[in-house]
């Protein structure tokens, strides 16, 4: 072991598998296809259910809420049969060909009740992938630090290739030829052509996870590895980690299901813009996916030498200047270069999050640790934030018009305290137990 006082980093060794040729490449696009599979729908799906279903924007949130109760089962499926019983990449194959059928369904339903379990359903076996694909990715790649943004990066562009062309689909399909007093509702109702096309690209990827490389699982010192993962994650800094993702994944949900209604109200009225990034405030959100390549393009050149926490603070730092931006100043030449800031929260922060999650687990168990990570943000976090959005936004509406200042100031003071939180409790220069150390780390 060897250490660098001057920046902090200390370098470590771990036996890795021989990369094989052309291993960035497949797993890129691995990446590409996975953010666009939820890339597709996401960002439109509250606004097709309150603006073309008319659901109701509090049970719009629950039903948000009901889906990522997939991801409280990850630890306990996926997380298990990735790390003891099954190969992780055929796991992955299974699961996106039977989320495909899924969410085509989810695209003809129109009752309350269908609505509910298309999407639990959907949600069991998707959201159990997100977790593995990192895991799997971290699996292969020889220098976590150095190639996992490389990597990772091709997800954001798969949701920003992908939000533009559903919306550029809005635009062109469901807009043209229709009357001023049709065109919100035809988009409306054409937002259901988001979840056909990602079942297909859902297909597309169950395919191409059987050419990925093999990842077999391994016998660790538990047969459940969940319990084993478990023990590690209440150890620092993750305890603190993990306590702070779950409030900032609250959050995020404001972003994602309040955002694209939002946009829609301030009614930038551009052709340019409509020509560049469509309709529906989906394409537009896309500048935060943009300005997140640029932002995991430099993270391989600061993570060796700048601290976790320094890195984690200034992806707060973001979510609580964005928050302010849409509360207090709504106006389009404000929001829109705001909308940038969802790279620097997303790569500052969450990016970052999987790395520590990695670096201070073991081998046996990292599988069923991002899992358990997955949890806290499309779990827990996500349950309890999507409920938080929906009862915010139904206080902050009165009339039928959202008080977005009230809807998004509340966001704003919660990232605050996350900061606080972190700045106290993140210890300085925390220490990898030996079994967990990694490669080259600011810590």
């Amino acid at each position: 072991m060897s250490a660098n006082t001057a920046s902090g980093a200390v370098s470590y060794s771990e036996a890795r598998p021989q990369a094989e040729p052309g291993i960035k490449f497949k797993l890129s696009v691995m990446m590409f296809l996975q953010y666009g599979i939820w890339g597709a729908w996401l960002p439109l799906f509250f606004a097709y259910l309150t603006g073309h279903l008319h659901i109701p924007a509090a049970k719009a949130g629950l039903l948000f809420s009901i889906g990522p109760i997939g991801a409280l089962l990850a630890p306990f499926i996926a997380g298990q049969i990735a790390d003891r019983w099954f190969n992780t990449e055929k796991f992955l194959a299974i699961s996106h060909i039977l989320g495909a059928v899924l969410v085509w369904q989810l695209a003809k339903v129109t009752t309350w009740n269908e609505l509910v379990v298309y999407s639990l359903l959907y949600s069991v076996i998707y959201a159990p992938t997100l977790a593995l694909t990192n895991s799997l990715a971290f699996h292969h790649l020889p220098d976590r630090d150095r190639d996992f943004g490389k990597v990772r990066v091709w997800g954001t562009i798969g949701w920003i290739v992908v939000g533009i062309g559903v919306a550029q689909w809005l635009l062109y399909k469901h807009s043209h030829g229709a009357t001023p007093a049709e065109v919100t509702q035809n988009q409306l109702a054409g937002m259901a052509d988001s979840l056909r096309f990602s079942a297909v690209l859902g297909v597309m990827m169950g395919i191409y996870c059987l050419m990925l490389p093999k990842t077999p699982p391994s016998t660790g010192k538990q047969p459940f590895a969940a319990a084993e993962a478990m023990k590690e994650v209440v150890r620092q800094p993750l305890l603190v980690l993990f306590i702070v993702s779950f409030f900032v994944a609250c959050i995020h949900q404001f972003y994602f299901v309040m955002t694209a209604p939002f946009l829609i109200s301030l009614n930038i009225q551009s052709p340019l813009i409509n020509r560049i990034f469509g309709v529906g405030g989906g394409g537009l959100m896309t500048i935060g996916q943009m300005s997140e390549i640029v932002v995991l393009a430099i993270m391989p050149l600061i993570v060796k030498s700048v601290p976790r926490k320094t890195i984690l603070s200034v992806g707060l730092l973001a979510y609580v200047l964005r928050f302010f931006i849409f509360a207090y100043v709504p106006h389009s030449a404000a929001v829109i270069p705001a909308l940038a800031l969802h790279g620097v929260c997303f790569g500052c922060f969450f990016f970052i999050a999987f790395m520590i999650v990695d670096q201070f687990t073991t081998k046996d168990v990292r599988a069923s640790a991002q899992s358990l990570y997955n949890v806290v943000l499309v779990g827990f976090g996500t349950i309890v934030g999507n409920l938080f959005a929906g009862y915010v936004g139904q206080i902050a509406t009165k009339n039928g018009a959202v008080n977005y200042r009230t809807l998004f100031s509340v966001p704003m003071w919660v990232a605050l305290g996350c900061l606080v939180v972190l700045l106290l409790f993140y210890p300085r220069n925390p220490q990898p137990r030996e079994e967990a150390r990694g490669f080259e780390v600011a810590r």
